[in-house]
């Protein structure tokens, strides 16, 4: 069986709620660009939207990872395997990458491993057999894997399973990753939130490390509001905020670990008091 052609689908807004309560932490993090080759994107086709936003949502996961000291691994497949190294994988998937076409084996141009990133050579589903990957988390004191690349219900989800059963914390970034399908994609995230890691959005990613105070309230609600102008004591309703920006908050915050009602926020709908109610929760 060869890798199916493509069709670009709509990656998941709605994730799958997490049995887990793990928070990324920049200091405990690795993060895994996973078979970004040209080889497995061009069943995509060149004007996959779904392939666009992939690449663009990994390069600001990339960027992040620069910025916080996040080491950042590759995976990428060799195009000289044997049939005994390649082995059960010929009678799956066929002869996969050969050295008909070695430029194929390049990790996709927009994601070019930079010179202090590690690439591993990926032999199997997951990205720890037959790797130092997990030596190398030990060597650098991490024990969080943030997971991107493709395809997700293959390699993603293996390596984020075996992940688990190595005592790492995995976490499968839900529009960073790529599949053969939608069902197949959703398939994936449900398993992992039910089995062995937890699900997040590029966003969340984003938002790790950050604190939540009163300037990233601002950034936040900056595009939902009319005016730039208001005061820290300044009742946000009048400057365009509704009720649903509001429960986007509430949704927002609890996704990054902190518990706010709407009701809480509702009462007092001001900067200052929006910021106390966020100390208060983030001490507790």
């Amino acid at each position: 069986m060869a890798i199916p052609s493509i069709s670009s689908y709509p990656l998941p807004g709605e994730l799958p709620a997490n049995r887990v309560q793990w928070h990324i932490d920049p200091t405990r993090a690795v993060l895994l660009v996973h078979d970004m080759q040209d080889y497995f994107l061009r069943f995509y086709g060149a004007d996959s939207p779904l392939l666009t936003t992939l690449i663009d949502h990994i390069a600001r996961l990339r960027a992040w990872a620069d910025k916080a000291g996040v080491p950042v691994v590759y995976t990428a497949q060799p195009t000289e395997q044997s049939s005994a190294e390649r082995a059960l994988l010929n009678d799956m998937w066929g002869p996969g990458l050969t050295t008909a076409d070695p430029a194929l084996q390049h990790v996709t141009a927009a994601l070019t491993p930079a010179p202090h990133d590690t690439v591993l050579v990926k032999w199997r589903y997951s990205a720890f057999q037959r790797s130092n990957l997990q030596d190398l988390m030990r060597q650098w004191g991490r024990d969080q894997l943030v997971i991107t690349g493709v395809y997700a219900h293959i390699g993603c989800m293996t390596t984020a399973l075996d992940a688990f059963m190595r005592d790492i914390q995995a976490f499968m970034v839900a529009d960073a990753v790529a599949d053969f399908s939608e069902r197949e994609h959703r398939m994936a995230l449900d398993y992992v939130t039910g089995r062995c890691g937890a699900v997040v959005a590029t966003a969340q990613v984003l938002a790790a490390g950050t604190p939540v105070d009163i300037s990233w309230l601002r950034a936040r609600l900056a595009p939902a509001l009319d005016d730039n102008g208001y005061g820290p004591d300044d009742n946000l309703m009048d400057y365009g905020l509704d009720s649903l920006e509001v429960m986007n908050l509430v949704a927002e915050l609890d996704r990054l670990g902190i518990k706010l009602s709407f009701e809480e926020l509702a009462v007092t709908p001001t900067l200052n008091a929006w910021q106390t109610l966020l100390e208060r929760r983030q001490a507790a």
